[in-house]
């Protein structure tokens, strides 16, 4: 017995000897801080020089970058582009059909027939739950089709100038239109082989929930041959553009990719999360998917998005070298697709999705998501054998037990770990909703050096000390090396993600590339390790698990840093129901997971490590604290602006008799991220009769309010309404009965007439006993049996005529008596400055600085017939 202590002392005193000293603890987290810094930021940043005009004879066939700019500035300088307007229906398109006759003076027409057309459409169609139409709507279409060529079969390739209210709309999407421009320009005047038409749709209304889109895609002559769309889009102001959808179920388009494209920036992982909600925001691209049926790429910029649908989306505020380095990337797409055989009948390369993300920038990886279901099992399968292997020669020097003895170990290892990993991710979620209780949430928001403190260090807290107890309290009982022990704590992590590798490519989830690069470079790792330890002179453990960690540090450190510049500015406008700090939260948790997992456990090998690593413990505390004080909180003047919605706005409520019941006058507040305690204690704390709508919720359709569609629909119980005086309406509302038909004994058809302004909401809902059974609407709401009240949303484009439409209603008997149908109507005014009040005026200006009011004015009126 005395021997086997001396055996465990000496033990012991040869792992200490091995351990370096604790002052190299800082410089070896200080070097990977470095590393980040010195790779993953460049490669974020990485932009193409801008070709000048004067120099373009010497890059034949390239993109011009400084041309592009200076068609943005003049597009930009129109103004604000709202659907409908003169600078959108007017200003804007004559500057489209201006450049575009500069690009025929240029191109090369005894190769290329160009056609351009005005298109004004009208239609109907669901979109997110709301009956959606719209009447005079316009785009710009080019054909560019090479000569001598009889396909049939063409590419789409589309962007949009039209712009939210108050905003230039430099970044979304004026950027994209000019990269249109000069693509469409270097193609027309290149000798190079072209073998498909290609469509340049320069989209009119894409802001007014995408009617542009599908008044092309279901009405436009050149539509029915589109066989493949390539859709430019933002969510911020420039930068490096982002391909976060594809296909679907068409890999060649990402294949053409990855060939084609000089910097590719790109994931699978952002797909999933816009295809699931996580990205408040959509495109065309879906239009084309679901009315079209147009496999394709839909890329956004997302740089910056604090100014994304403001008045700040400015040319001056778009980032440097955007036009040339996009530019270059859709140029060369362009070119790729339009000369892609599998264009011709892409219906017969459908073949499931694809997994898709870039290294830094620098290269693209893509596959089919059968051939990534078959890279992760087996990229796991090696995982599981090379750590069983691993283990097992752990002992094999040792007496008879040792086996038995280093696997107990290693066991009650892989529980330490799990724990760890559960309390890894707990402690941040822990902290967001005690940061979310004490109304200091989004406190990152414009500081976002913050989440390093909040989210990041107790993640790297918990990771480091649970393992340092467990060593110091079994040092004295095992006679295992230090390394082998550090070892076995990170077989226990590749374990861990093993299991969460297999779990998500049984869910079908395509994003579970994301923990197998963790595992397949830890795998490789393992068996160097091995291979060295069985014919190595040297043991060389530690060298080889850094370096094999290396790459997918850089990775994991790359996509941290992308998602946070996309997501943060993003948790802005996700809705005042939305928990950001949750969702920042889980993500920071889960990133720390992945790239500090195998490297934090080095920090063991030196001495006083549990101190060192209580100071992520001690840092957050701090951080915490600094969230409480003024730099925590979330908004900056033009830098990072909290939004919220203001409409000046008249209500009327008519009773089933036609008498008014309730009129009144107020500004409707409709907050659009979390952070409401900031105006109640500011701008509402002043006002003089303010109230929450809650109150009319119970009774009046959806609360009384004139949404201004159906994604506001989930925030009302937010809303706040404060008293004013009647704002000035140039166009009143005047909501006619036409007709009623009595189709049926039991079925009424009512006609109506509405004559309004442009922009025009209409809520439905049937009295009880009563149903609406047909009406001149889209009619899916009908067909799958949505719930009422209905929403149905209306845009006319210069246009003055009264708004026609028709519902039939089932009533429950012959004899019926009463109203059998309530109708909402919201109508707004959003380009119509002029009028405002002076009173309007003065409460806007009373909004602190850091604010950013997005207003206009509305009426609503509630009738029953």
């Amino acid at each position: 017995m005395g021997t086997k202590k001396l055996e465990l002392r000496n033990q012991n005193f040869e792992q200490k000897q091995h351990e370096y000293e604790w002052y190299w603890a800082p410089v070896y987290c200080a070097v990977w801080f470095a590393i980040f810094y010195i790779a993953v930021v460049p490669s974020f940043y990485n932009y193409a020089q801008t070709i000048l005009i004067q120099d373009e004879n010497h890059h034949p066939d390239e993109f011009i970058g400084e041309r592009a700019e200076l068609q943005l500035s003049t597009l930009a300088h129109i103004g604000v582009k709202l659907i409908g307007t003169i600078e959108n229906e007017i200003l804007a398109v004559n500057f489209l059909l201006g450049e575009i006759e500069k690009v025929k003076a240029q191109a090369r027409l005894d190769l290329y027939d160009i056609e351009v057309e005005v298109q004004y459409s009208s239609g109907n169609f669901e979109l997110w739950g709301m009956a959606a139409s719209y009447h005079n709507v316009s785009n710009v279409v080019v054909k560019l089709t090479p000569r001598n060529v009889t396909t049939s079969a063409y590419l789409l390739v589309n962007a949009h100038y039209d712009s939210e209210v108050h905003s230039p709309a430099a970044g979304d999407d004026g950027v994209m239109i000019v990269i249109m421009l000069e693509t469409l320009r270097v193609i027309s005047s290149s000798e190079k082989p072209l073998l498909h038409p290609i469509v340049f749709l320069f989209n009119g209304a894409e802001e007014g929930n995408m009617l542009a889109s599908h008044g092309f895609i279901t009405r436009h002559k050149w539509s029915q041959y589109c066989k493949a769309v390539i859709n430019l889009d933002s969510a911020g102001s420039g930068g490096r553009e982002i391909l976060f959808q594809s296909g679907p179920n068409h890999p060649w388009l990402v294949k053409y990719y990855k060939q084609s494209v000089p910097r590719p920036f790109a994931t699978t992982i952002a797909e999933e999360l816009f295809q699931n909600n996580f990205i408040p925001s959509d495109t065309d691209f879906r239009i084309f998917r679901d009315h079209g049926k147009l496999p394709g790429l839909d890329m956004a910029h997302s740089l910056n998005g604090y100014v994304y649908h403001t008045k700040y989306d400015t040319y001056a505020n778009l980032e440097r070298r955007t036009c040339q380095t996009t530019g270059e990337n859709v140029l060369a797409l362009t070119w790729a697709l339009a000369n892609a055989p599998e264009l011709e009948s892409p219906e017969d390369y459908s073949e499931g999705h694809t997994v898709f993300y870039d290294y830094l920038g620098w290269f693209i990886i893509c596959y089919t998501e059968d051939a990534g279901i078959v890279i992760n099992i087996t990229t796991s399968v090696c995982a599981i054998v090379a750590i069983f292997v691993s283990v097992w020669l752990m002992s094999r020097d040792d007496d008879a037990d040792a086996a038995k003895r280093v696997f107990i170990r290693f066991l009650a290892i892989l529980a330490v770990q799990i724990v760890t990993i559960l309390v890894a991710v707990a402690l941040p979620l822990l902290i967001a909703l005690a940061i979310t209780g004490i109304d200091a949430s989004e406190c990152w928001y414009s500081e976002s050096w913050l989440l390093f403190g909040l989210y990041f260090c107790p993640t790297f807290f918990a990771m480091g000390l649970l393992p340092a107890l467990y060593i110091r309290w079994t040092q004295e009982g095992t006679n295992m090396r230090r390394d082998d022990t550090l070892a076995c704590f990170m077989h226990s992590h590749c374990l861990i993600l093993v299991c969460i590798c297999l779990t998500m490519t049984g869910l079908s989830i395509r994003s579970a590339f994301f923990p197998m690069i963790a595992i397949f470079f830890y795998t490789i790792s393992v068996i160097v390790t091995t291979m060295n330890r069985l014919w190595g002179r040297k043991y060389l453990y530690l060298p080889i698990h850094l370096l094999c960690q290396l790459l997918p540090y850089w990775f994991y450190t790359y996509i941290t840093f992308i998602f946070l510049k996309m997501l943060i500015p993003m948790q802005g406008r996700d809705g005042p129901e939305s928990q950001p700090d949750l969702l920042i939260g889980v993500l920071c948790a889960i990133m720390g997971v992945h790239f500090a997992g195998f490297i934090l456990p080095v920090l063991h090998k030196f001495r006083k490590s549990k101190p060192f690593i209580s100071l992520f413990g001690v840092i957050c505390l701090v951080f915490i604290m600094l969230a409480c004080l003024p730099v925590g909180f979330p908004y900056k003047k033009d830098v990072a602006m909290q939004r919220v919605y203001v409409l000046h706005t008249s209500r009327t409520f008519y009773d089933e008799y036609g008498f008014v019941y309730k009129n009144e006058s107020g500004y409707y507040l409709q907050p659009v991220d979390a952070r409401i305690d900031t105006l109640e204690s500011t701008v509402l704390q002043t006002a003089e009769s303010e109230s929450t709508v809650k109150e009319y919720c119970d009774t009046e359709l959806f609360c009384g309010l004139p949404l201004y569609n159906s994604r506001w629909l989930n925030w009302k119980n937010s809303s706040r309404w404060i008293l004013a005086t009647s704002p000035r309406l140039p166009i009143p509302t005047e909501l006619k009965l036409t007709s009623k038909v009595y189709v049926t004994a039991t079925r009424v058809r009512y006609g109506f007439s509405l004559k309004s302004a442009d922009r025009i909401v209409v809520y439905i809902e049937p009295y009880p006993n009563t149903k609406v059974i047909d009406w001149s609407f889209n009619k899916t709401p009908l067909n799958e049996n949505y719930t009422t009240p209905y929403f149905i949303y209306h845009l006319y484009s210069m246009d003055e005529r009264p708004m026609t439409f028709w519902i039939e209603v089932e009533r429950g008997s012959a004899d019926y008596e009463g109203a059998t149908l309530r109708l909402g109507v919201g109508v707004h005014f959003m380009y119509h400055e002029a009028y405002y009040t002076d009173e309007f005026k003065e409460f806007l200006n009373s909004f602190p600085e850091w604010s950013y009011a997005i207003h206009w004015f509305a009426s609503y009126e509630s009738r029953s017939f």
